[in-house]
């Protein structure tokens, strides 16, 4: 991931970036196949079944613009402070489904995204319990082991911008 193109962000580009993350979630899984529903539910943001496998997942998704430089900053997860995570387990239990994680960062010339059960994200890269804050972290190390771990669904995007800028 690369910041070349310069990225001005607009005063409502939290919420247009979150949208457009939990559209791009649910779009990839639609065309693996899965039925999909935007669910905008405290702790989770959609509701995925797998007609094949019967699989049924809440995903909470994370979506995040870095400005150049800030690539390899880590994304915020969850604020255990604020019961982030057992928002998720609720809505989970709720909807009869297993908790997931989406994580889409895109910076200026390219974006990824990232999906994996949350189970796994807890046992191979949460890290201690007990910290105010847990992060999906995006250093190079890190992005490479997510990329050789069969547990996390990559997609990356290569953005080319012709002519968007005044």
């Amino acid at each position: 991931m690369n910041g070349n193109m310069q990225i001005t962000k607009s005063s409502r580009h939290a919420k247009i970036v979150g949208d457009f993350g939990e559209q791009l979630v649910a779009n990839w899984l639609s065309r693996s196949g899965w039925e999909v529903v935007l669910v905008d539910h405290t702790g989770i943001d959609l509701v995925a079944f797998d007609r094949r496998t019967n699989a049924r997942i809440g995903i909470t998704v994370k979506s995040r613009t870095r400005l150049s430089g800030t690539e390899r900053v880590s994304v915020n997860v969850f604020h255990n402070r604020k019961g982030d995570r057992a928002k998720v387990a609720r809505a989970c239990v709720d909807f009869a489904c297993e908790p997931w994680l989406a994580i889409y960062v895109e910076a200026g010339d390219s974006a990824d995204l990232f999906l994996t059960n949350l189970a796994h994200y807890d046992e191979a890269y949460r890290g201690a319990t007990g910290r105010a804050v847990d992060c999906w972290k995006m250093a190079p190390n890190h992005r490479q082991a997510y990329l050789r771990d069969p547990e996390v669904r990559h997609l990356h995007l290569a953005i080319t911008p012709n002519n968007w800028t005044t």
